[in-house]
């Protein structure tokens, strides 16, 4: 059975509960060839938007940039970061409220080939997606799809295929938002499933 795009109703939900609700789903691309890939999410932060000193709509800023965070829970959030790296997120909650979560890790589910051919650097899969700007390049994810739908054609989530309890998820603060000053860069909001070598700093 072909597996149903997560509902709309997912992407209003609280965005922590849902962030920690997407570890286990499958993100899918379908490239423009026609090719579909599919990966595992093991690992993702969630932004809080205008109260979030970490966010890209801290304080309700509201630039070209990130304008599609703005747009209503369920589209992409895609934009580039330190000249090199393109991220994707999750747009979170009704519109204009411009919460989303970040997607850092995942494990490859479907067209690994394609993957390891985008990133020859990686030496074992479990590097191909183990941070933001590789998944995104894995997946040929970039400024194309910022404000897509993620009921769309071409990228889409779909539900758990795996059991995940609450142990099984380890919760940390945020990596790299340290400039946000605290308690902002502190908040535990960077979720991952323990253990997974697929998690950008992974540890034993």
């Amino acid at each position: 059975m072909k597996p149903k795009k997560l509902a709309r109703e997912f992407y209003l939900q609280d965005t922590v509960g849902a962030a920690r609700a997407l570890l286990g789903c499958t993100l899918w691309r379908r490239l423009d060839d026609g090719m579909l890939l599919a990966a595992r999410l093991v690992e993702v932060e969630a932004y809080l938007g205008a109260n979030d000193m970490a966010s890209h709509a801290r304080r309700g800023l509201r630039s070209p940039r990130n304008e599609s965070m703005y747009l209503e829970g369920g589209h992409a959030y895609v934009y580039f970061t330190y000249g090199m790296h393109w991220c994707c997120n999750v747009v979170m909650q009704e519109a204009d409220i411009a919460e989303a979560v970040l997607l850092r890790g995942a494990e490859p589910v479907l067209g690994v080939e394609v993957m390891r051919e985008r990133r020859p650097k990686a030496k074992k899969d479990h590097e191909l997606m183990n941070g933001p700007g590789k998944l995104c390049s894995a997946l040929d994810i970039d400024k194309r799809l910022n404000g897509a739908s993620l009921r769309g054609d071409s990228l889409w989530l779909t539900a758990r295929d795996v059991a995940i309890s609450d142990d099984d998820i380890a919760v940390s603060a945020r990596i790299g938002v340290e400039g946000a000053g605290e308690p902002h860069a502190s908040w535990p909001l960077r979720f991952y499933l323990r253990g997974n070598r697929h998690v950008s700093q992974y540890r034993k």
